[in-house]
Order: structure tokens, then C-alpha cells, then sequence
């Protein structure tokens, strides 16, 4: 029972096992209640035909894998920024049919320069940057899906202050010399 008489802990900073219990109760619930909220961003509206394209003319540009969601949020990132985003993509596929191409280098060099040419060149930077812009506070899609990092990743190490080596935080610390007995 606490003493009342006590100025050094007041009733309101007092954690009982009673309110200890209902939190828990509270917590629990509110996570029974909502086991669908996804920790993501919220699905954003694309013409499915325009994620179609870009994805297509991505992968003519690139030549890797493209993870599709990460396309989506470029594809609409790009559009919001550059409005003529889907004429651009749709000209360049055409000029990328017309030579058949396979790979970016089959019908790069007949991009002309301009508009078109820098569309081309700003969806091979944001696919490999992870970013629109490289100005601060620019927002990022990619971060460890980067394809600037993908060259690498066989021998490049993840940066750690583990002493083991990377991810080796549940390594067996080496055992320590006996103590002097005095």
C-alpha cells in the first residue's frame, strides 16, 4: 500500500499492476482491431496502361531487374513533376518498335535531343539514383534498391559497428581470461 504521506512519488506517476493490465488489454485490442493497417504508403491511383509503358520503356533503358512497385511510385512521382510524361513514353516505345530494339543501345542514339532525350535520361537517373532529383530533401524510392548498389553487392560490405562483421550482433563474444584471485 503506498504511503500517502510520501512527496517524493505523487498517486499520478504511481504504475500499478491494475493499470499495468488494462494498457496491456488496450494495446492488445488495438492491435486485434486493425491487423490490416499496412505499414506502406497508400495504393496510389496509375492508369495500369501507363505503368504498362513505363515499365516497358524501363526496361528497354535498364537492362535489370525492375521491381515493379518501385516503378509505380517513379511512374507517378515522374508524371506529377513532367505532365507530358505518358506522350514522352509512348514516343519513345514507338521509337524503340520501330528499331525493334531488344536493348537501350539498339535505339538510343535515334532519340533526338530535346524533350524526348532528357525523359530517357531522367528515368535511367531515377532508376539508378532511387531519386527524381539529387537536391536535398528530395524524396526517396529507392534506397537499398538502387541499381547504383546492385553492380556491387556481391562484394561490398554493409557498414556495421558490429564487431564480427556485418549483421553480427548475435555472434558468441570470445570468452574473457580468468580473473586474479587475490
Amino acid at each position: 500500500m503506498p504511503d500517502q504521506y510520501r512527496d517524493d512519488a505523487p498517486m499520478e506517476f504511481s504504475l500499478g499492476r491494475r493499470r499495468i493490465v488494462v494498457g496491456g488489454a488496450l494495446l492488445l485490442g488495438g492491435f486485434a482491431a486493425f491487423p490490416t493497417l499496412s505499414a506502406t504508403l497508400p495504393d496510389v491511383a496509375l492508369p495500369d496502361d501507363l505503368l504498362t509503358r513505363f515499365m516497358d520503356i524501363s526496361s528497354l533503358l535498364i537492362p535489370h531487374q525492375l521491381d515493379r512497385g518501385i516503378g509505380k511510385r517513379l511512374a507517378v512521382a515522374m508524371a506529377t513533376a513532367t505532365p507530358s510524361l505518358p506522350d514522352h513514353v509512348i514516343e519513345l516505345l514507338a521509337i524503340a518498335r520501330k528499331k525493334r530494339a531488344r536493348v537501350v543501345e539498339d535505339f538510343f542514339p535515334d532519340i533526338p535531343q530535346g524533350p524526348l532525350n532528357e525523359t530517357a535520361l531522367s528515368i535511367i537517373s531515377a532508376w539508378y539514383m532511387g531519386v527524381l532529383t539529387d537536391a536535398p530533401g528530395a524524396e526517396v524510392f529507392a534506397y537499398e534498391f538502387a541499381l547504383m548498389y546492385q553492380p556491387t553487392a556481391d562484394v561490398m560490405t554493409i557498414p556495421t559497428y558490429a564487431k564480427s562483421g556485418p549483421n553480427g550482433w548475435n555472434a558468441i563474444a570470445p570468452p574473457l581470461s580468468d580473473m586474479p584471485k587475490f
